[in-house]
């Protein structure tokens, strides 16, 4: 059964600044108290999981575990039709180290070559963890086109060469808000609230 989320204080398990203020946004109607595995100084888990779902829950059960507090992590990833579904689950670790997405975003392109299908999706995995065990897990997802160069600078990762499904600009192009009313992370979020937040 769902478990409604009754708590004052939630960790977010990232030390990713760019996902901390997309999800900061997203649950500031809740009033909950907002944290995140960075601001704390946890360590980040190696990412060993197969899958989306995999890696979230490692991430949530982690900072869950460490801070006696329930944790949301959320793992998402670039899947690109004409490299076979690459990155996916390897998206950031295109980006390298330290993180450039503009190296990442130039290697997806490089390997697309002239490949003329250009489409792709973002997936977003959220999972939700109580420090007594209980899991939730939702998933979102959005259809896009590719473009090539990168156009706009105020999202973040790969949002300069993605255009959602039905939209002429890239995300890397859209306000906050606008990203918001179509993005992966917002649908899957939009799926946890629905569940665990709204008050029955």
């Amino acid at each position: 059964m769902v478990r409604q989320f009754t708590e004052s204080k939630l960790v977010l398990a990232t030390h990713n600044p760019g996902k901390v203020g997309e999800l900061e946004e997203l649950l500031a109607p809740w009033g909950v108290e907002i944290v995140s595995a960075g601001a704390l100084g946890l360590p980040e888990p190696e990412e060993t999981g197969e899958t989306f779902v995999d890696n979230a829950l490692l991430k949530a059960r982690a900072a869950a575990s460490a801070t006696g507090l329930p944790a949301l992590a959320d793992d998402s990833g670039l899947i690109v039709a004409g490299l076979g579904g690459r990155p996916g689950v390897h998206t950031a670790d295109w980006a390298g180290s330290p993180r450039d997405f503009t190296r990442a975003m130039r290697r997806v392109q490089d390997e697309l070559g002239g490949n003329p299908d250009r489409h792709a999706a973002f997936m977003s995995t959220i999972a939700l963890v109580w420090p007594d065990g209980h899991e939730e897990v939702f998933e979102g997802k959005v259809d896009g086109e590719l473009v090539w160069p990168p156009r706009g600078n105020i999202g973040w990762g790969y949002d300069p060469m993605f255009a959602p499904e039905g939209s002429p600009r890239t995300y890397g192009e859209m306000s906050a808000e606008e990203k918001h009313s179509t993005s992966h992370r917002a649908r899957a979020l939009a799926k946890l609230v629905k569940a665990c937040f709204e008050r029955r």
